[in-house]
């Protein structure tokens, strides 16, 4: 600063700067960035704005006696910022939007299935004997009514009825999951 600059003045002048560079190249900048983003307005808009910083953070390159313009300087730093957060990008893992979460599939953890196994174990435990059996035998072990019929020495009828309730006292002792049950 000279004797007779204060900071104020400094900074306005340097603000004024960053405008008449805004200006003078932000459109071409901005224009080289989004083909660089692949078209993505907000990440070259993004890029424009850290460029026009770095020329903030650095004068004297905008000012070297070599330059017939800043453009070529401003380029090549929104061009290397472009590349950088492409790699940076690509580092990451991808992003996942919004819709794409609400359309996942929900899957149950190994937690939350022993805790239904224990209350389905204790619930069956408060069934009678004999309900009890058919149950066991026909979804647990999967057997056909003839096949539990047979092993129980009892008609189909009678398999299929003891079934029946046995379920339905289930769904008495397991409201919660009354939708699992029918």
């Amino acid at each position: 600063m000279t004797a007779g600059t204060t900071l104020t003045d400094a900074t306005t002048t340097a603000e004024h700067e960053l405008a008449a560079l805004q200006r003078e190249h932000g459109r071409p900048l901005f224009a080289l960035l989004l083909r660089l983003c692949d078209g993505d307005r907000q990440r070259a808009e993004d890029l424009v704005q850290e460029t026009l910083v770095r020329a903030w953070q650095h004068p004297e390159a905008l000012r070297a006696a070599g330059f017939e313009s800043v453009r070529p300087w401003l380029m090549t730093v929104g061009r290397r910022l472009a590349i950088d957060a492409r790699r940076a990008r690509q580092a990451r893992p991808a992003e996942v939007g919004d819709a794409i979460l609400e359309n996942a599939r929900v899957i149950g953890d190994h937690a939350e299935r022993a805790a239904e196994m224990l209350d389905v174990r204790e619930a069956v435990k408060t069934l009678t004997p004999e309900h009890r059996e058919v149950l066991v035998l026909v979804y647990f072990q999967e057997a056909s009514v003839a096949e539990a019929a047979k092993t129980l020495g009892i008609p189909p009828g009678t398999v299929k009825s003891r079934a029946y309730y046995a379920l339905r006292a289930l769904r008495r002792v397991l409201p919660g999951y009354a939708a699992d049950l029918r």
